[in-house]
């Protein structure tokens, strides 16, 4: 900046006064000018850094100012914009409607508007001889799946299956077919050939399918005639057993461990002829089921009866009940006598004891009287059993009993059954133990739902959980030694399912099989 002073002042000494006064002259103008621009506020003046700034100071003079200076800036771009000319517009004419055909092979027509793109690549159509019909595959290849209403030749006619091919089809399938142990959602893989032409269905070639729960065949088409062929299946019958512990419900506890509902009702009906499921049963006891199973190498499993169940009973012994090899449906103990042996100690599965035999203040009467029976609680629609197989000399409305039902087993013993929601047995009807007979309600004076119980022995009500009822029937002989060979030989199966394992064995558990070994 002091530069051009010293160059002044220099040449001044050389006698150039003028050069000296005009550098002068040019700094006090200069100054000046920043001076002036700086006093009015602007900040615009020159060598200064400061800037406008339109946030600030809104509405006061220095603010119109610096608004002022930038409207000039934009209204000076604006003009000098317009003074640029515009760029010159190519426009086309719109195709005609050859030339879009003649496009059409190198376009790509969107979806919704069919995708009808493309167009005869060859220049001459006169070379081209057009089809008849398009042609069809050598083969096809399929699976369908049949069951139930849908049978297998129905499933195959849909397919494109001929008459005279399902014909055959039936006659081969009808010595070796057995729907019955066919495991469900059965299929079939099919293969239909070549045929002529399209007014006669496809020929079928080959068709393979399960018939039975151990055997596979297979269907080929040789020399002109439709063949079968049996594979079999390896099956497993190794027999399933579940161990778990009881907990506080038998029935819960069983469906927990995976099994099905016709297991968990033969066993808790079997159990329910020789254990009180109230008094009978505690929370650390442990159940052990084994079930008639198979099992196929394709991975297939079908289970049959229940052919033994047990409860180990915490510092009690132990029941065990098993069926004979030859099988029936009747239950025995280890000492060969017979599970129904006497009353069913619970007529309704998995019931719990409300109230007991003998005087009691009656919630509804108010006054104490005697109670000649036993109650049950259970929920509304529970399935009522017979104690014992018998006749039925009762069933309606009987006063405070509400609907009741009297069973005459022998000419001393007689069960009543009180409080019913409905029937399930007329007057005069034989009855075997364990039959349905009605279901839990609360009808008559009830509080609530439950199954008022009365044994009635040479005409005086009784204790029914006290009662010792002798009949049932006692193994013997070879029937015997045949059961207790069958009854080692179920105890020395693996545990294979169930909420325990066979090496989660309580310390009583593993006393007890210490004893036995």
């Amino acid at each position: 900046m002091f530069q051009p002073l010293q160059l002044a002042a220099s040449n001044a000494g050389r006698g150039a006064m003028p050069a000296a006064s005009l550098a002068l002259a040019h700094w006090r103008l200069r100054f000046r000018a920043e001076d002036r621009f700086s006093s009015a506020g602007l900040g615009i003046g020159i060598g200064s850094d400061r800037a406008i700034d339109l946030g600030d100071r809104i509405g006061s003079r220095h603010w119109w100012l610096g608004c002022g200076a930038c409207l000039t800036l934009i209204g000076s771009a604006l003009a000098l914009a317009s003074l640029v000319p515009a760029l010159p517009e190519l426009s086309r004419p719109a195709p005609t409607p050859a030339q879009r055909e003649a496009n059409r092979p190198q376009t790509i027509a969107p979806l919704a508007r069919g995708g009808a793109t493309g167009a005869p690549a060859l220049a001459n159509p006169g070379l081209v001889e057009p089809l008849a019909e398009p042609p069809e595959r050598p083969r096809v290849e399929g699976n369908v799946r049949f069951g139930g209403r849908d049978s297998l030749e129905s499933a195959l006619r849909r397919a494109g299956v001929g008459r005279e091919d399902l014909a055959s089809v039936r006659q081969l399938l009808a010595p070796v077919k057995r729907e019955a142990s066919v495991p469900s959602g059965n299929s079939a893989d099919y293969v239909l050939g070549r045929r002529p032409d399209r007014s006669v269905p496809r020929p079928l070639e080959q068709l393979g399918l399960r018939t039975a729960f151990d055997m596979r065949v297979m269907i080929n088409r040789s020399d002109g005639a439709l063949q079968l062929k049996q594979l079999p299946i390896s099956i497993d019958h190794t027999p399933l057993r579940v161990v778990g512990s009881v907990g506080s419900n038998l029935q819960r506890a069983l469906r927990s461990a995976g099994l099905p509902a016709t297991i968990i009702n033969d066993a808790t009906k079997a159990l329910g002829y020789v254990v009180d499921f109230q008094h009978g049963v505690g929370k650390r006891d442990r159940f052990d089921l084994i079930v008639a199973q198979d099992r196929a190498e394709t991975g297939e499993t079908r289970q049959g009866d229940l052919l033994y169940v047990a409860l180990r009973r915490d510092n009690k012994d132990d029941i065990e009940l098993a069926r004979p090899a030859k099988g029936g449906g009747e239950f025995f103990k280890a000492n060969g006598e017979s599970a129904k042996k006497g009353l069913m100690k619970t007529p309704v599965d998995g019931a719990r004891l409300t109230s007991g035999f003998g005087m009691r203040f009656h919630p509804l009467l108010a006054f104490s009287r005697m109670h000649q029976g036993v109650d049950f609680g259970a929920p509304s629609g529970s399935p009522i059993m017979a104690a014992a197989s018998g006749t039925i000399a009762f069933a309606g409305p009987h006063g405070g009993h509400g609907n009741y039902v009297l069973v005459k087993h022998t000419r001393d013993l007689n069960t009543g059954y009180a409080h019913m929601s409905r029937f399930a047995v007329k007057p005069g009807q034989h009855v075997a133990q364990g039959q349905v007979i009605g279901y839990v309600g609360s009808t008559g004076l009830s509080t609530g739902p439950h199954l008022h119980y009365e044994v009635w022995l040479r005409g005086q009500p009784v204790n029914p959980v006290q009662l010792k009822f002798i009949g049932g029937s006692q193994l013997a002989g070879a029937e015997m030694s045949a059961f207790r060979a069958t009854l080692d030989r179920l105890r020395g199966l693996a545990v294979t399912g169930g909420a325990a394992r066979a090496d989660a064995l309580t310390p009583l558990e593993k006393k007890r099989a210490t004893k036995r070994g």
